[in-house]
C-alpha cells in the first residue's frame, strides 16, 4: 500500500513525502528499543527488509513485524520519508534517535528519549512524551501536543552539555529540570514547568507560558528564561537588573512588563530571567534594589 502527502521545505519547494505507517500490536510489558525508527535508518530499505529488522523487546531480539504492523513504502531519500507510528508506545524508547532528516509523527503516548541527539528533521507527538525528550539534540524540531516528562532538552549523563540547537515545542506541561545543561536552541512550553527549570543552563532560550516550580535557573551561567506565569521565588544569587516592557523569543515579541534578573552569580553567571511583573506581586520588594 503506497500513500504520500505534499510538504513544503524551508526553501519553499514542494515535495511529495512517502508515508510509511507502523501500528503497535497491542501493549508491551517489556521495554522496546526503537532507535531504528527514523527516516535515516528506514530509507533505501525494501518493505521486506523493514519487516525483518531486529530490535530488543526486553532481553529478546524480535523482528519489527512482531511488534508492529507495517504499511506503505520506503524511499531512497530520508528527507522524503514520513514515518507514522501509532498505538500505546509508552514502552518504546529512542524513537527518532540520531535523526537528521524527514518527519516522524507519533500518534499516542510515547516513552523516553524521543529525538535523542537528533540533528534535523521534524518529530510530532500527538500525545504525551516521557522523560528526556530531545536529549542532546543539535537541530531539527520536536512538537508535543500533550505533556512532557523530566529533563526535556537536557544533556546525557556526564556530558555537561545539553541541547545544542533546534526547537522543542510542548503544548502542555513539562516536568523537572527543563533544559538542564542546555547550551543553545529554544524550548517553548505552553503550560507549566516543574522545579529546576534551566538548571545549569549555558545558553539558548526557555519560554514558559504558565507557572514554574522552585529553583528557577539554579547554577545557570548563560542563556535566557522567560516566564509569563507565577514564580514561587527568585534565588538570592540572582540580582535584579531592570524592568523591561517586552522581550523576544525566537524572533517574536513577547509583551511584558518583566522583571529582569541576572545570575547565577555563585557560578559567575550572566544568564537572564524575564519574570512577569503582573503575575508576581510578591517580587515587588526587589524593586528597591534597582539602581
Amino acid at each position: 500500500m503506497f500513500s504520500a502527502y505534499t510538504a513544503t521545505r524551508a526553501c519553499g519547494v514542494k515535495v511529495i513525502m512517502v508515508e510509511l505507517k507502523l501500528k503497535m500490536k497491542g501493549q508491551s510489558v517489556a521495554p522496546i528499543e526503537g532507535e531504528m525508527l527514523t527516516p535515516d535508518n528506514l530509507a533505501k530499505k525494501s518493505f521486506n527488509e523493514i519487516l525483518n529488522l531486529e530490535t530488543w523487546r526486553g532481553n529478546r531480539l524480535v523482528k519489527l513485524s512482531e511488534v508492529f504492523t507495517v504499511e506503505g513504502e520506503s524511499t531512497s531519500n530520508p528527507s522524503d520519508l514520513h514515518l507514522i507510528i501509532e498505538g500505546d508506545l509508552r514502552k518504546v524508547r529512542h524513537i527518532g534517535a540520531h535523526m537528521s532528516a524527514g518527519k516522524i509523527t507519533i500518534n499516542g503516548p510515547v516513552g523516553t528519549f524521543v529525538g535523542f541527539e537528533m540533528s534535523g528533521g521534524t518529530i510530532v507527538v500527538n500525545g504525551d512524551a516521557d522523560a528526556f525528550l530531545g536529549m542532546g539534540m543539535s537541530g531539527g524540531m520536536i512538537e508535543v501536543n500533550g505533556n512532557a516528562g523530566d529533563a526535556v532538552g537536557s544533556g546525557y549523563w556526564g556530558t555537561r552539555c545539553g541541547m545544542r540547537g533546534g526547537l522543542i515545542v510542548i503544548k502542555g506541561n513539562a516536568g523537572a529540570e527543563l533544559g538542564c545543561w542546555m547550551k543553545d536552541g529554544t524550548i517553548k512550553v505552553g503550560g507549566n514547568a516543574d522545579v529546576f527549570a534551566g538548571v545549569r543552563m549555558q545558553g539558548g532560550t526557555i519560554f514558559v507560558a504558565g507557572n514554574v516550580g522552585a529553583k528557577l535557573g539554579a547554577a545557570m551561567t548563560n542563556g535566557k528564561i522567560v516566564v509569563l506565569g507565577n514564580v514561587p521565588s527568585i534565588l538570592p544569587s540572582f540580582n535584579i537588573d531592570e524592568i523591561r516592557a517586552n522581550t523576544k523569543v525566537d524572533g517574536e515579541k513577547v509583551q511584558g512588563p518583566f522583571y529582569v534578573f541576572y545570575g547565577d552569580i555563585t557560578e559567575g553567571g550572566n544568564g537572564k530571567l524575564f519574570i512577569s511583573v503582573p503575575k508576581n506581586a510578591h517580587l515587588k520588594y526587589r524593586e528597591a534594589y534597582l539602581l
